[in-house]
């Protein structure tokens, strides 16, 4: 008995297969299209865009408009280019003679300052940023002339007690690092103007020592995590500038009135309720910016027409 061959035309099964593959690959596309589509795709776009900004010490405000992310402003290659633009420009604004008295830094590749910089105690200004430094030395304090820290976007995670020898520090920057708490030295910085500590996103609390800087007009503690505004601010009486937005705040202080100089007030992404009556005893406050998510109780006269507050 013999066996039966059966004979295949190789064509045709070349030609199921070609169905199966055209098939697939329309389905690929419309899943590909589906997803284009979807939210969850635009929401992942939306937290990879958030979680690079942070990383980078880039500003909410900067791509960030009226609550919502947008990701059509190509902000990371803008970024790239003004890198690029700051490291083969030289810097505008200074003469020659006041540029001997200022030090400038800035790059990924550096992790420490350079040994060099202990020698310049001459120096008044220090302008670093960008780079992977982590901490401040102690041999700041042989800088007794310097009137500007400016430290913004480095992976500063301490700042030393020395800093307190810094009598004549009018400005100090050190926004958009990783700093967990300030040293209490630094009120003893009496000269101090200006106090940037905004996106460090982990500094629940700032030391009562700070109640003696009397001469800060400006301070801003902007996305980080306090619960409440810090006693030492409610005491800073020539503050005229406070910005503690996107905090975790769910009340103000009912003497918030203490701060009599107070023209901008920025509040704008924390869980308040409501809004104190104190509020209508700053007499110089002109700008009021609050989100009303959680808000449940606002004092009419703060919508007074005839008031100069916006």
């Amino acid at each position: 008995m013999g066996h039966k061959v059966v004979a295949f035309d190789i064509s045709v099964i070349r030609g199921l297969w070609e169905t199966r593959v055209k098939k697939h690959r329309a389905w690929q596309k419309k899943e590909a299209e589906r997803l284009e589509r979807s939210a969850l795709e635009k929401i992942k776009e939306e937290w990879n865009l958030v979680s690079e900004c942070r990383r980078r010490g880039v500003p909410q405000a900067a791509y960030c408009r009226d609550g919502f992310v947008d990701t059509g402003v190509r902000l990371l290659d803008k970024l790239e280019r003004n890198s690029l633009l700051r490291q083969s420009l030289p810097s505008k604004g200074r003469d020659k003679g006041s540029s001997k008295f200022v030090f400038e830094l800035s790059g990924e590749h550096w992790t420490e300052l350079p040994d060099a910089l202990k020698e310049q105690t001459h120096l008044k200004e220090w302008h670093i940023n960008h780079t992977r430094i982590e901490a401040l030395p102690a041999y700041v304090r042989l800088f007794q002339a310097m009137r500007i820290l400016d430290l913004p976007k480095n992976q500063i995670s301490h700042l030393p007690a020395e800093i307190g020898c810094l009598k004549n520090l009018k400005e100090l920057n050190v926004s958009f690092n990783h700093l967990k708490s300030i040293p209490p030295e630094l009120g003893e910085c009496e000269n101090l103007e200006k106090l940037d500590c905004s996106g460090n996103l982990e500094l629940t609390e700032l030391p009562f020592e700070l109640s003696n800087l009397k001469q800060v007009t400006f301070v801003d503690l902007s996305a980080n995590k306090f619960s409440s505004v810090p006693i030492c601010v409610l005491r800073m009486s020539s503050l005229q500038w406070l910005d503690i937005s996107n905090n975790s705040l769910s009340d103000l202080p009912q003497d918030i009135d203490r701060l009599e100089e107070l023209q901008t007030f920025l509040l704008y992404k924390n869980k308040l309720t409501y809004l104190p009556y104190a509020l209508l005893n700053l007499k110089k406050l002109t700008l009021l910016v609050v989100s009303g998510d959680h808000l449940v109780e606002i004092p009419t006269a703060l919508c007074d027409s005839s008031t100069p507050l916006k």
